[in-house]
C-alpha cells in the first residue's frame, strides 16, 4: 500500500514563490523515483520534473531556472520550490512515484493570480 499527500498549494501573485509537500508512506521509500505533474484545467497532466533516489533530478523545459526539487529521506518527504511563479504556471499539482503507475494523491491546487 501506498500514500501521497500533497499540501502547500494556494493563491499566490505572479513572480512569488510556494513551496509543496508530499508526504509518502506505505511502500514508498527513499530509494523510490519521486515526480512531480500538475495538470492545468482543459490540458493533459504533465511532468515538472523527478527526483530519484541518488538526488538527481530532471525539469521539463517550462519550469526549469525556475523550480527546485528536493527530498528529506529520513521524513519521506519531497519538496518542490517554486519561484517567479506565472499564471500559467496555475495547476493541480500531484507528487507520484512510477513503481505505483496506477496510484495519484488528491493533489493541491496552485493558483497564480494578481
Amino acid at each position: 500500500q501506498v500514500q501521497l499527500v500533497e499540501s502547500g498549494g494556494g493563491l499566490v501573485q505572479p513572480g512569488r514563490s510556494l513551496r509543496l509537500t508530499c508526504a509518502a508512506s506505505g511502500s514508498i521509500g527513499s530509494d523510490d523515483t519521486v515526480g512531480w505533474y500538475r495538470q492545468a484545467p482543459g490540458k493533459q497532466r504533465e511532468l515538472v520534473g523527478h527526483i530519484t533516489m541518488f538526488g538527481f533530478t530532471n525539469y521539463a523545459d517550462s519550469v526549469k531556472g525556475r523550480f527546485t526539487i528536493s527530498r528529506d529521506n529520513a521524513k519521506n518527504t519531497v519538496y518542490l520550490q517554486m519561484n517567479s511563479l506565472k499564471p500559467e504556471d496555475t495547476a493541480v499539482y500531484y507528487c507520484h512515484s512510477p513503481r505505483f503507475p496506477n496510484y495519484w494523491g488528491q493533489g493541491t491546487q496552485v493558483t497564480v493570480s494578481s
